[in-house]
């Protein structure tokens, strides 16, 4: 499958291994999870069927996990090479538990684009997989070779298959997006019915897992990484529907009104005053106010951390000076008033904090407080206080 960048701000992908095609490649650790356990369960079955000792039934599990994770690679080029062609850049691929994912620095920019780069991993996959059967009928029987290929077919041929099932995060839900998308022109509710069919299979994912271990098709081994596909389905619907759903509201950012005025207190203020002025402020204002301490020539030096601040004993406030609860404005971000709202949200992803300094030129004209941000891009979700 793949994915934009945006749903997943400050995440590290893994390790990186190298580059392919010029894409860079990562493993997570979760894939060490994988390799045994395919190693193991695939190794006794292989050693069974061939009659091999432990050690060659292992080591057939382990050349069927190589083949496995070069076959997802391909998958995974599949979107990742369809996308450069389009212009769109890929900032990686990453292999772990259930699969694989590209990661992209834009959507696609119109339905046909998304249509044709979301297509072209299960098409890799399915062209392995007739590759694979080929090689399968051709081979010996019960032979080493000809075990490696019936499985490649399978797992190439199983993964062309679900990954085309119309939902997200699957690739098949992308193309349902690209599909409603050219419809409805409304690129943004076209994620939400793809993200709300993902949901549906992943229920329909949870409830064949349950009757195939009912009727004794499914080990109890086999058991938790299928419940685990369909748990990752939900999840991964759930935050399609949630990114469109604040994408939807990025035009309503602007930093003018959002950001909280900047009262001033001079350096070595005590926590006390400097509140005591910020509350008549916003009682003047009717709006929260952030506290900018500015040193003896007016400049500003630091922004008070409410949190900080309220974490301060009450009896305290009076004896401590404001800079002791005040972060340094050289370390906090910055971002010109002017910002639009997609930049506003790119800012905050590569710069993870709580406090941004919105600026007129050299002038400090507020501080944006991520909470209000979160806020009007979640106005129903629960946030922490």
């Amino acid at each position: 499958m793949e994915r934009s960048s945006q749903p997943r701000p400050g995440r590290r992908p893994g390790i990186q291994v190298g580059r392919v095609f010029g894409v860079p490649l990562y493993l997570n650790a979760s894939i060490l999870l994988l390799a045994l356990l395919i190693t193991v369960l695939y190794g006794q079955l292989a050693g069974q069927r061939l009659q091999l000792s432990p050690v060659g039934g292992y080591l057939v599990g382990a050349g069927f996990v190589v083949s496995l994770l070069a076959s997802v690679l391909a998958h995974e080029l599949g979107h990742a090479l369809t996308a450069r062609h389009f212009d769109i850049g890929v900032r990686g691929i990453t292999l772990e538990l259930l699969g694989g994912y590209t990661e992209m620095d834009r959507d696609a920019p119109t339905p046909r684009v998304e249509l044709l780069v979301s297509l072209a991993g299960p098409a890799v996959s399915a062209v392995l997989g007739v590759a694979a059967v080929a090689a399968t009928l051709a081979l010996p029987d019960r032979t080493v070779a000809d075990q490696l290929a019936f499985q490649l077919a399978a797992s190439n041929i199983i993964v062309a298959l679900f990954n085309i099932l119309p939902g997200l995060p699957l690739d098949g839900g992308r193309a349902l997006r690209a599909l409603i998308w050219t419809l409805t022109r409304d690129r943004h509710r076209a994620t939400e019915v793809a993200g709300w069919a993902g949901r549906a299979l992943a229920v329909g994912t949870a409830l064949a897992v349950a009757l195939l271990y009912a009727i004794d098709v499914l080990s109890l081994l086999a058991l938790p990484l299928t419940a685990l596909v369909a748990l990752t389905l939900w999840h991964g619907a759930g935050q399609s529907i949630r990114i469109s759903r604040i994408n939807r509201r990025l035009p309503l950012i602007d930093l003018a009104r959002l950001a909280r005025p900047a009262l001033t207190v001079p350096t070595g203020t005590p926590l006390a005053e400097a509140q005591r002025r910020g509350d008549e402020a916003e009682a003047t204002a009717s709006q929260s106010v952030a506290l900018l301490v500015t040193d003896s020539a007016g400049r500003p030096v630091a922004v008070v951390d409410p949190a900080a601040a309220a974490a301060v004993p009450p009896a305290r406030r009076p004896w401590l000076a404001v800079d002791a609860v005040a972060r340094s404005v050289a370390d906090l971000p910055t971002m010109p008033v002017a910002t639009q709202g997609e930049r506003v949200l790119e800012t905050v992803q590569a710069h993870p904090g709580a406090q941004y300094l919105v600026t007129a030129g050299e002038d400090v004209v507020g501080i944006l407080h991520i909470a209000d941000l979160a806020q009007l891009l979640e106005p129903h979700r629960k946030m922490n206080t």
